[in-house]
This record gives structure tokens, sequence and C-alpha cells, in this order.
């Protein structure tokens, strides 16, 4: 075997994560390592906390990134606020909420299931009536968009119909790509995750828990199952003044490159990205109809950074994409679960959300099309 460096093939990433990387967020990771003691370093993690408290529209005070994917963020948020005994209400319409379902089980909760076909947002009759049936339901979970679908429910409504609930909720294709406004809509605990619309590396999950979802966390009646994810162990590096106590050793250049990617979102305009998404995905959506393709998810309810496409009967899935991988340097994402080898999950995500992104893709689909 021969030992060489790895160098990677550039990529243009438009499927359902990672996201391209702006140049001065991979710089960033280039930066000299300090210890994750180091009161510079201290002050990084301040500043990182308030940029995510723009992102996330809120003003929890308990809003930082979990060391870990955004999967790690999703067990923070379960194993602090799921006890023994707990009933949860789990939300499912594709494969995120089905997560969600491991985690309540591996928690030793009780999950009480809606299940909504996949493309289709959260019934929220459904979650009403569950909540009218069984007044012991402690916490409702959702995905707000979800990223095997490209469904995005509708968070606002279900922080008001569960209000009086813990509420956990996935953002982690959602945050800097569609509207999200975690303290208006009433959502305790969300967790997202840094390589998609943020467009940093993976391996951070941004986490916000409000005071409701922290009065749970610190009454509970046994310890959090995970040391490693127990928050009453984290916010003692994360939180309080200079004086930080050691948890673990944080990924300082995947936080100095998650920093410059929330200084370049503040740069933007949060609004404005949410727009840009917006509006890019309607430039999308025109170019792809002309070429035989449908949309899976009804306009109404659609994630904008997410676009799943149904394959016109031309198309063979596997062979198609692997054409744009390696003639062309394009990876789209394939269907999972149901919807395996039906759609393609094309991401309009961060950095990738751009007119020229679109337009190679467009270009390279057509040629690729000619020679069918």
């Amino acid at each position: 075997m021969k030992v060489e460096s790895f160098i990677p093939p550039l990529r243009t990433l438009m499927g359902p994560g990672p996201s391209d990387i702006n140049p001065r967020v991979l710089a960033a990771m280039a930066r000299p390592t300090i210890g994750h003691l180091d009161p510079r370093f201290i002050e990084l993690m301040d500043s990182i906390k308030e940029l995510l408290k723009y992102a996330f529209k809120t003003q929890n005070e308990v809003t930082f990134p979990i060391s870990g994917p955004g999967s790690a963020g999703m067990e923070a948020c379960f194993a602090n606020l799921v006890e023994e005994g707990d009933k949860v209400l789990v939300c499912i319409n594709g494969v995120f909420g089905q997560r969600m379902y491991e985690n309540v089980l591996r928690n030793g909760g009780v999950p009480i299931v809606i299940e909504d076909s996949w493309g289709e947002p959260i019934d929220l009759n459904k979650v009403e009536d569950a909540l009218k049936k069984d007044d012991d339901i402690k916490i409702i979970s959702f995905v707000h968009a979800e990223t095997s679908t490209g469904v995005l429910s509708d968070a606002k409504a279900l922080g008001q119909i569960a209000k009086d609930k813990i509420i956990i909720a996935d953002t982690v294709t959602s945050l800097a790509g569609s509207p999200l406004y975690v303290d208006q809509w009433g959502l305790d605990a969300v967790y997202s995750g840094s390589q998609k619309c943020l467009s940093a590396p993976p391996g951070l999950s941004p986490v916000s828990f409000s005071e409701k979802a922290l009065s749970k966390i610190k009454t509970r009646k046994s310890k959090v199952k995970s040391w490693f994810l127990d928050l009453n162990l984290v916010l003692n590096y994360w939180s309080g003044d200079q004086a930080r106590s050691y948890h673990h050793t944080a990924p300082i250049n995947s936080l100095y490159a998650l920093h410059e990617s929330l200084v370049l979102l503040k740069e933007e305009g949060l609004e404005n990205a949410w727009k840009r998404h917006h509006d890019l995905s309607s430039y999308l959506e025109n170019q792809l109809k002309g070429l035989g393709f449908e949309y899976l998810v009804h306009p109404d309810y659609r994630t904008p950074q997410l676009n799943a496409v149904t394959i016109p009967e031309k198309i063979k899935d596997k062979l198609f994409r692997e054409i744009l991988l390696n003639q062309y340097n394009i990876e789209i994402g394939a269907g999972l679960g149901p919807l395996a080898g039906s759609i393609f999950r094309i991401g309009l995500m961060g950095a990738s959300c751009t007119y020229k992104n679109i337009d190679y893709l467009i270009n390279a689909i057509k040629r690729i099309s000619i020679n069918y």
C-alpha cells in the first residue's frame, strides 16, 4: 500500500449535505490551534453562542454547539429531557422522525406515534387530537424540515398546539435556510447541524434549550444516561465567566470554521439568507420542469434548501448520479426508504445555493440526457 497525502476532488455539493464551504471558512480551519481552555478560545466560544442565538432567533442562554454531528445534538435533546416512563409524542413523516422514535425508546420513554405520508407535512389535527386524548404526554417531538423528503412542517402552529408541553424540534436542515423563530414559536429544545445551510464542515451540532427545558433537566429523578451529552456537565465548560471547567477537548479548528460561517451569515443578514434560498429554489424549479422533473412536495410546504424531484422514466437513478459525480463532479442525493430509486434530492444549502451551481447542474443534466 502506497502511503501519501490525500487530495480530494473538487466537487459541487448539491445533495442533502454537506454543502459547499466558503473559502473564508476553510481558511479559518487552518488558523493556529490553541488550547480549549485558552482565554482567547473562551472568547471565541462566547462569540459563537451569541451568533447562534442570532441564527436561532432566541435569547436562550443555553445555546451552543455540541461536539458531534446533528445526530449528537438529537441525542443530547432526548437523553437530557426523556426519563424512564415519560410519554413522548413522536411525529413521523420521514427518516429523521423515525430516528426520534428510536431515541425515545433508548432513553426509556414511551413513544406515542403520529405518522404522515412521506412527502406530506405533519397533520396538525392529529397532533391536537393526540394531546387531547392523553394528558400524560410530557414531550412532543417533530422534524421541522424533513431532509428525506423536502417537507417543511408548520413549527409555529405545532408550538402553539403543544405550548404546555416540552417541544423538541429537529432544525438540522431548516436553520439559516428557512424562517425559524425558536422563542416566538415556543420551541424548547432544538438541534441542528453545521454542514447544511450554515455551510461549515460536518461535526458540530448547534443546540438551544429554553428555561422550561432546563427546569425539567435540573429536576430529573435519574442521571442522564449519556455522560458525554449530559448538559449538567457540558455547561460547566460552555457557560459561566472566564473560568470554565474541563469537560472534553473541543474540536477547536472546527469551531473556528463554524464561527466564520456564522460571521458570514450575520454579514449577509439572516432574513436575506432565507430569501436567497427561497428565490433560488424557484429558479431551480423553473429550470427542472422544462427537463421533465416534477416535485414530490406541494409548494405550500416545500423546503427551498432541499428539493425532492421525481426521476423521469428514461433516467436510471444510480447511473445518472454516478455520471454527474464522475464526469461533472456534482453530487446530488438519492431517495431514502420508500422513495429510494424514485426521487433525487437536490440541495441548495448555504454556500451551495448560487445561480452558478444551478446553471452548472442544469447544463450537466441536459448533456447527460442527450446521450441516454
